[in-house]
Order: structure tokens, then C-alpha cells, then sequence
């Protein structure tokens, strides 16, 4: 599915990110939030934002997210071996 926005050029100045990255800048942000929320797992919110599981829950902190968010279910699947 796509999705199209109009974003009014301040606010790409204000963000002081280059336009080629802005998309994915839009797509981290909203599943950073998405996760934060709980509406999303971390791996639904990674999917979302087009980069890696593990690259993801790095990127929580950058946001102010507590890497910690994981449900119990996503805890014990981390924890299974192969």
C-alpha cells in the first residue's frame, strides 16, 4: 500500500533532513510512535519503517522509547535458541 502526504517545504527545513531521506525519516518516526502506543511489535514497527528488527530497537533510543517495551510473547521468542 502507499501512502501519499504533502509536506510544505518548513517543515522539511525544520527537520533538517535531506529531502531523499525525509520519507524514510516520516516512516521510522511513525512506527517509533506506532510501537510506543503499543499498536504495533517491534517487528510490525520495523516492518513498517523498512529497516531491520534489531536495527529498529536501536533506533528507540534516538526517539526516547524505552527499548524495553517487549510483550511477554516477543520476550520468550527472543529467547529461543535457532
Amino acid at each position: 500500500m502507499e501512502i501519499t502526504i504533502d509536506i510544505p517545504d518548513e517543515i522539511a527545513l525544520a527537520l533538517k533532513v535531506p529531502v531523499a531521506s525525509l520519507s524514510e525519516e516520516l516512516r521510522l518516526a511513525a512506527a517509533v510512535k506506532l510501537y510506543e502506543l503499543g499498536k504495533l511489535s517491534s517487528g510490525a514497527a520495523s516492518r513498517l519503517a523498512g529497516i531491520p528488527r534489531t536495527v529498529f530497537l536501536t533506533k528507540l533510543a534516538d526517539y526516547g522509547v524505552d527499548t524495553f517495551l517487549l510483550t511477554r510473547d516477543e520476550l520468550l521468542g527472543e529467547s529461543r535458541i535457532g
